[in-house]
């Protein structure tokens, strides 16, 4: 125990940066094959109904793995080489749409992509809860998203600036070199500082014991509540972006790079200012607090997206969306550990969770696609609003505050990042 306790409170600082700069990279590489697909695509002719599908087949891809890939996290001790088969794929599936932007080469790498990609999440936070222990997640959560954001910024002007000087396709090369320094990375962070059994959510005393059943995790009632919560958060989260993004790429050429990198880089660099402060607020104020504010904003974005046209204004919005991701990515991860602490199926959870969100998501750029296409960008926007207000609703009235949870199993250790 002398050693785990050593190894959780004393990380190196070669492996707390090579923690640091993964965030970053990792972050450059999955922006190039998310938000820019949508318009990549309508450069090809694509209605909103096809790009819809093109983005829902990734979201059914990752939806089937995120429980397996969150297990699998749990259960295996090399996370460094489970994230590396995941870049690998990534700049795998960038390299095919950048190369045969056809309808079934597109929808194999969406597949490859979305399948592969599930692992980032839970693996990370693994990694994370390994390295510096409970008493210093909240910060290290908040100091995740930082960097994060931070590269969502880089890659997002870089992409759009390839995007308007060269070609919408160099934006999908981009994502093949980055993934070397990625890599690179990622072997910075030493193995043996990942304590496993801290890794997967068990108790420090229990090294070796068994986890609990999954069944009995989600037949907890705030569990369950805040997977209600998350998926209709991100129901009517998913589309707005891509909503925006096909809205602002008609009759605008290439010059739509650089409104969605605009966009993009609004959103993250809201996120970058905001994910720390967020990270040690969650420990203070408590967790519900937080996510009512990320859950506020969102109804609020949707409709202001329908009171103008104006390129300026609608990428001044998306200090909405930093805002409510910022907030909602740091404590999402936070409340998840809260309700599974003890439990040895922290990242199984962290999937399951996953994959319940990925359907919501995917069902969003499915159903509001296909309104938009119908019944106009307006009718699309209102409807995710609508659906906002319903989640922020369930959360205020039944959501249990969750911080003190992880106090009745208190773990030594002093915080570190």
């Amino acid at each position: 125990m002398i050693d785990s306790l050593e190894t959780k409170t004393s990380p190196s600082r070669q492996s707390l940066r090579g923690l640091d700069w993964l965030n970053f990279f990792l972050a450059d590489v999955q922006t190039g094959v998310g938000p820019f697909l949508a318009i990549y695509l309508a450069g090809y002719k694509w209605n909103e109904e096809r790009v819809g599908l093109a983005l829902t087949v990734g979201g059914i891809a990752g939806i089937l793995t995120q429980t397996p890939a969150g297990a699998l996290v749990d259960r295996l001790r090399s996370k460094r080489a489970l994230i590396a088969a995941g870049i690998v794929a990534l700049a795998v599936g960038a390299l095919l749409i950048a190369l045969v932007p056809t309808f079934w080469s597109v929808m194999s790498a969406q597949i490859l992509i979305g399948g592969t990609s599930s692992i980032f999440g839970p693996a990370i936070c693994a990694v994370s809860l390994g390295i510096v222990g409970r008493a210093a997640f909240d910060i290290r959560q908040g100091r995740n998203q930082t960097f994060n954001s931070a590269g969502n910024v880089v890659a997002a002007v870089s992409m759009g600036l390839l995007g308007y000087l060269v070609s919408n396709q160099s934006i999908f090369f981009f994502v093949v070199v980055l993934a070397v320094p990625t890599i690179l990375v990622l072997l910075l962070i030493k193995p043996a500082e990942i304590d496993y059994e801290i890794a997967r959510g068990a108790d420090v005393g229990k090294k070796g014991g068994k986890a609990e059943s999954v069944r009995v995790l989600f037949q907890d009632r705030p569990l369950v509540l805040f997977l209600v919560c998350a998926v209709m958060f991100h129901f009517a989260n998913a589309a707005m972006l891509p909503l925006l993004g096909e809205m602002l790429a008609k009759g605008r050429g290439r010059s739509s790079m650089m409104f969605m990198s605009a966009c993009v880089v609004t959103t993250q660099l809201v996120i970058t200012l905001l994910a720390s402060w967020t990270g040690r607020k969650a420990g203070s104020w408590g967790r519900k607090p937080l996510l009512l504010v990320a859950f506020g904003v969102l109804p609020v974005r949707g409709v202001l997206y329908t009171l103008t046209v104006n390129t300026g204004a609608l990428v001044a919005i998306q200090i909405l969306d930093g805002v409510a991701a910022g907030i909602f990515g740091v404590v999402s991860v936070l409340v998840i550990a809260d309700l599974t602490q003890g439990s040895g199926r922290f990242n199984l959870t962290l999937g399951a969770i996953s994959t319940a969100v990925g359907i919501g998501a995917s069902l969003s750029q499915v159903i509001a696609g296909s309104i938009v296409h119908h019944f106009g960008s307006n009718a699309g926007f209102l409807f995710l609003a609508a659906v906002a207000s319903t989640a922020f609703g369930i959360l205020y009235f039944f959501m249990p505050e969750t911080r003190d949870k992880q106090f009745l199993n208190p773990t030594q250790g002093a915080p570190s990042l």
